[in-house]
């Protein structure tokens, strides 16, 4: 063996050494998604390395469960029928009361346009910033994906909303045709706002122009097309939510009016009535009682969902949102 090949081969050796030696301190590759396993998806990290995690249980809320919540039930399902039916549609935020239904209607628009392409991708806020990376992993995907942000709010200082605002519209790229992005949110603007801020002639803190400041807050909220407010629901609807859970826990019609004294009580040290907190307190009586979970066919829908409904007065039926 000459000279120069023996130096070849001792080369290669060490470099394989090296590269062994590297490889545990390397970033591992992003695992691709199995885009058959799942209609919906979870962002997570691993290792400093975002991937989609496939979501394979699922709540089995439909929009036909949602009822008292019609205005703005049928605006949310008009923009995604146009959004999967590949016409122009608008990313969506929705505001308002705490489990008033807002979280559950994504997951009923979900299960009713999955057979159709549409699938949703959850994003924690934490992960904002990853962004551009899970935008750039669907781009030119046949299916068309909704990335949800639930409970979604900044604080002041907070830079993780510059990347939301990119992604809606603030950058040079143009989003695929086949994301939207979906929000659910207690506050309208998404950020805190002051009573100082609304006197612009007045000084707040170091800030010398403070209108600035308060349009830089008010144009990410702007940036969605869509806004969808929701509201508390009253003593009456609530009651009868109560009642509809309940009863689907096997208690009878007296019981249900007795249990409707701390069923308020309940509502009231929660401070909301809501469909969450209706559910809630039935799991909790009916757990006193020793009732058993609800049986039936329709019992694993109602169990795993976070939105219910239940007969109000008018014939209606109210929505138990998440």
């Amino acid at each position: 063996m000459t000279d120069p090949f023996r130096q070849l081969v001792s080369f290669l050796l060490r470099a394989e050494q090296l590269l062994d030696r590297l490889e545990p301190l390397l970033p591992p590759a992003s695992p691709i998604p199995d885009w058959d396993a799942a209609r919906a998806f979870r962002w997570r990290k691993r290792h400093g390395v975002g991937y989609l995690q496939a979501i394979t249980r699922l709540p089995a809320i439909r929009l036909a469960d949602l009822h008292d919540v019609d205005q703005q039930k049928a605006r949310i399902d008009a923009n995604t029928r146009q959004f999967v039916a590949g016409q122009p549609a608008n990313n969506v935020l929705l505001t308002g009361a705490r489990g008033s239904g807002k979280s559950s209607l994504v997951k009923a628009l979900l299960n009713e346009y999955a057979v159709s392409g549409l699938r949703v991708i959850e994003v924690e806020k934490g992960d904002l910033t990853d962004l551009p990376e899970i935008v750039e992993a669907v781009d030119g995907r046949p299916e068309r994906f909704i990335i949800f942000c639930d409970d979604l709010s900044f604080d002041s200082g907070d830079a993780r909303y510059k990347a939301l605002k990119v992604v809606l519209d603030g950058s040079i790229a143009a989003a695929p045709d086949n994301v939207l992005i979906y929000a659910t949110s207690n506050r309208r603007h998404l950020m805190p706002e002051y009573f100082a801020e609304n006197l612009e002639s007045k000084r707040v803190g170091e800030e010398i122009h403070p209108g600035e400041a308060i349009e830089e807050k008010i144009s990410l909220s702007e940036r969605f097309g869509l806004w969808i407010s929701f509201y508390p629901f009253d003593q009456d609807a609530y009651l009868n939510i109560v009642a509809h859970w309940l009863k689907s826990f096997g208690c009878a019609g007296d019981e249900i009016v007795r249990a409707e004294r701390e069923a308020l009580n309940w509502a009231l040290e929660r401070g909301s009535r809501s469909g969450r907190v209706a559910w809630q307190f039935a799991r909790d009586w009916a757990g006193r009682q020793h009732r058993p979970p609800p049986a039936g066919p329709g019992a694993r829908r109602r169990r795993s969902a976070t939105a219910g409904v239940a007969p109000t007065p008018s014939g209606k039926r109210s929505a138990r949102a998440s």
